[in-house]
């Protein structure tokens, strides 16, 4: 019997958009648990959904599933068994003033 148990994901990128401060705490809380930007991203999304009551019931009603979708998901070609997690783009012409834009990976 192997020691681990690999259990793979089917992974889509999305685009969101974040406020500096949201984004710059995202990034901190990376380091802290030395971890990936997406990886705290999905992690504190899961916890959310599952610690809100409120929601688990909202999941199981009609109206979840005839939600409209309004996250930017990019598709990845058919041949993409999985894509690697993209980063977050660096641009010496963007402005701080402008809300950050992050890219997240989320598990399907």
């Amino acid at each position: 019997m192997p020691l681990l148990e690999v259990i793979q994901t089917r992974q889509v990128s999305a685009s969101i958009r974040l406020t500096d401060s949201t984004a710059t705490q995202v990034d901190q809380y990376a380091a802290f648990i030395h971890a990936s930007a997406d990886d705290v991203v999905e992690q504190a999304l899961a916890y959310v959904f599952l610690k809100d009551r409120d929601f688990q019931d909202f999941l199981k009603t009609p109206q979840a599933k005839q939600a409209s979708s309004t996250l930017r998901i990019r598709r990845a070609p058919a041949n993409d068994a999985a894509e690697p997690p993209a980063k977050k783009p660096v641009s010496p012409a963007s402005s701080p003033a402008q809300p950050a834009a992050f890219v997240a990976g989320s598990k399907a």
